[in-house]
Order: structure tokens, then C-alpha cells, then sequence
């Protein structure tokens, strides 16, 4: 059965600084392309980063040089770093577990981030 455990969300300041976690089980989570998505009032859930299984990242344009992902595969968890946290960050975000090449794909229960002064 698979399982996240999302950890780490919270109310900020603009300017602080956050560290999302999520914690997987269930499946070979070295196989899989782990991301971070957010969905905000009214929007669309969107990527906000992503890490391959060769640890290869990708971030969204928003969040470039603010957030980093980062995975430890021993630990089963997937990490995103925030600093300089805006009011525009503010959102439900998602750890997703994404295995290449098939149609395997899971999605963690979300983590609220409240940036706001």
C-alpha cells in the first residue's frame, strides 16, 4: 500500500524560509521521478520542482534559485527547500512519485504553506 507522509508545511512570514518533506512507502521509490506541485485557490495545480532518479532536477521559472528539491533514497523522502518565501507561494503543496516510461503514478495528501505577514 502506498503511503506519503507530508511534513513540514506551516505559516511564514514573506522572506522565511520552509523545508517540505515527504516521507514514501509502498513502492521502489529509487525507481521513480519524485515532484513538488502546489494548487492555490482558484488555480491549477502546477510543478513547482522535480527530481529524476539520477537525482537530474527541474524547477518551475517562479522558483528558480529559491526553492531546491532534493531526494534521499535511503530514507525514502524527497525534500524541497524554500528561502525568500513570497505571498504568491502560498498554496497546497503535493508530493507526486512518478515511474518513467509506465502510467504508475501517486500522490501525496498535501501540505499547506501560508506565506504572509
Amino acid at each position: 500500500q502506498v503511503q506519503f507522509v507530508e511534513s513540514g508545511g506551516g505559516l511564514v512570514q514573506p522572506g522565511g524560509s520552509l523545508r517540505l518533506s515527504c516521507a514514501a512507502s509502498g513502492f521502489t521509490f529509487s525507481d521513480y521521478t519524485m515532484g513538488w506541485y502546489r494548487q492555490a485557490p482558484g488555480n491549477q495545480r502546477e510543478l513547482v520542482a522535480s527530481i529524476s532518479r539520477s537525482s537530474s532536477t527541474n524547477y518551475a521559472d517562479s522558483v528558480k534559485g529559491r526553492f531546491t528539491i532534493s531526494r534521499d533514497n535511503a530514507k525514502n523522502t524527497v525534500y524541497l527547500q524554500m528561502i525568500s518565501l513570497r505571498p504568491e507561494d502560498t498554496a497546497v503543496y503535493y508530493c507526486l512519485a512518478r515511474k518513467p516510461f509506465t502510467r504508475n503514478e501517486f500522490w501525496g495528501q498535501g501540505t499547506q504553506v501560508t506565506v504572509s505577514s
